[in-house]
């Protein structure tokens, strides 16, 4: 390949062809409007504006990016993730036109797409799979007696769901007729699909997830654990690998099963395979992400793994450079989703100007961002401003490496998840591992972080005062103090 389109926009854009750079090969940068001077844009060696702002106008247009690419002498397109990513239609487009999609094959994206056709490609493997149907509800009578034998709660899940959507928890039987009936509209609204399947619900689990790379030569390894428990709405806040719980027996159980998933449906590329653990430390599968990870920085970092630049490898048709057995866990990393998001406001989203932005540097920490200081925060798209993520010898040693970068990342402007990390990192219950999914719901409260503000501001104070004092004391001036205050959604901290 010479040429790769990339064929997304903001951090992973540009943390993609950063990669591909490196390989020697150049890029192609789409944008909306709104991205007009995005970092992506400037970086990449050619540029093709998509259209409006809005994301069905622009990077959800998979004809206007596939001529653009032919136009353009483009050899591959990546799709990073969200958008086109996990889109098997485009992925064929991609593919008839003579293309290479960096990506799994359409079928293998189709398949594990629908949660139900993936439940029973996988069933051959006896993969652990939570109790509950692998096949539509069609009634309420149906849903009734399934529901007795799988045993309350339950989860009604939309088969084409995903990020919550289409998702209830079910308490007892006089509950279960308007839940799924609430699922249903929620599964046609957001994925024009009303079919729905109950399972069993687990309900104090954990979210992990292993990390795998298959080729086109029958190779496939995985790339060990991601612990994804702490989310809000049903979305990721904070990973870590490897995680805290695993012991390397159950860590080498998982990681088969994993890759007899991507066995089942012949994957090729990079893809995660995402579990829950439940409190006995039984694990089942949820499904399978056939596209590049948010999250996957901290693979990378345990790893020494490029898997953009493995991607494109395997693209290419070469076969993975490395055996299972060559690979091993070096240290602990832990990465931050950085939103534009108000936690005191139910993790709400916030727009703004980022007036003040300046990202932390250091050994063992990694931002990956698309926006730079004075950049707006665009309505249109996910609220992500960057990941921040460490690496460290230990893991008590990365979340302190984590607390330090939280400190000096300075945003102001909008509202963000900067102070969320930063609290979330003192918990007992993060410091020790015992956390699950409920950990937001069950620990966090908007006054907690609040109270981290006053007493932050409280500190901050003293310190200047004793610092002013000092400075008297050595020149013998007489000046009134000057008042240092903390300004508005601003996360500066006074070190000294």
């Amino acid at each position: 390949m010479k040429k790769i389109l990339v064929a997304n926009r903001g951090e992973i854009a540009l943390r993609i062809m950063r990669s591909i750079r490196e390989m020697g090969i150049k890029t192609v940068a789409v944008y909306s409007e709104a991205d007009r001077n995005s970092p992506h844009v400037r970086f990449a060696d050619e540029a093709v504006c998509l259209g409006a702002p809005p994301s069905s106008q622009s990077y959800l247009q998979a004809d206007r990016i596939i001529d653009f690419a032919l136009q353009l002498g483009v050899d591959g397109i990546h799709p990073g993730f969200g958008f086109l990513s996990e889109n098997a239609i485009f992925a064929q487009k991609v593919t008839d036109a003579g293309i290479t999609f960096i990506g799994p094959t359409p079928s293998a994206i189709e398949t594990m797409g629908d949660k139900l056709a993936a439940k029973q490609t996988v069933s051959a493997y006896n993969i652990p799979m939570v109790p509950g149907t692998n096949t539509a509800i069609h009634d309420l009578e149906e849903a009734k007696r399934i529901a007795v034998e799988v045993g309350f709660p339950v989860l009604i899940k939309a088969a084409a769901g995903g990020g919550g959507k289409g998702m209830r928890i079910v308490e007892n039987m006089e509950e279960l007729d308007e839940q799924m009936q609430r699922a249903i509209s929620e599964a046609v609204a957001a994925f024009g699909n009303g079919a729905v399947f109950i399972e069993r619900y687990v309900t104090s689990p954990r979210h992990v997830e292993i990390q795998v790379l298959a080729d086109m030569h029958g190779n496939i390894v995985y790339l060990f654990e991601r612990e994804c428990s702490i989310q809000r709405r049903h979305q990721k806040v904070i990973e870590e690998a490897p995680s805290a719980i695993l012991t390397p027996e159950m860590r080498a159980q998982m990681g088969k099963s994993a890759t007899d998933v991507a066995r089942s449906c012949n994957y090729v590329g990079a893809g995660t395979v995402e579990f829950l653990v439940d409190d006995k430390m039984n694990y089942y599968f949820l499904e399978m992400n056939t596209r590049l990870q948010v999250e996957h920085s901290v693979t990378e970092w345990i790893t020494g793994v490029d898997l953009v630049k493995e991607q494109v490898r395997v693209a290419m048709g070469q076969p993975l450079s490395f055996t299972q057995d060559d690979l091993h866990i070096n240290g602990h990393a832990l990465e931050l989703r950085v939103y534009a998001e108000d936690p005191c406001n139910n993790f709400l989203p916030d727009i703004g100007t980022l007036s003040v932005y300046r990202a932390p540097q250091g050994l063992g920490i990694r931002v990956d961002d698309g926006f730079e200081e004075g950049m707006s925060i665009p309505i249109y798209y996910d609220p992500m401003i960057s990941k921040l993520s460490v690496h460290a010898a230990t893991r008590a040693e990365a979340i302190e490496r984590m607390k330090q970068a939280i400190d000096e990342y300075h945003i102001v402007g909008v509202e963000n998840t900067l102070k969320f990390g930063r609290w979330a990192m003192e918990q007992p219950s993060f410091v020790t591992g015992n956390y699950n999914t409920h950990f937001v719901k069950e620990h966090f409260k908007p006054e907690y972080l609040q109270k981290y503000d006053a007493t932050e501001a409280q500190v901050a104070a003293l310190i200047a005062v004793k610092v002013f004092g000092q400075q008297q004391n050595k020149s013998g001036a007489n000046n009134s103090p000057t008042v240092v205050t903390k300004q508005k959604r601003s996360n500066w901290k006074l070190r000294v």
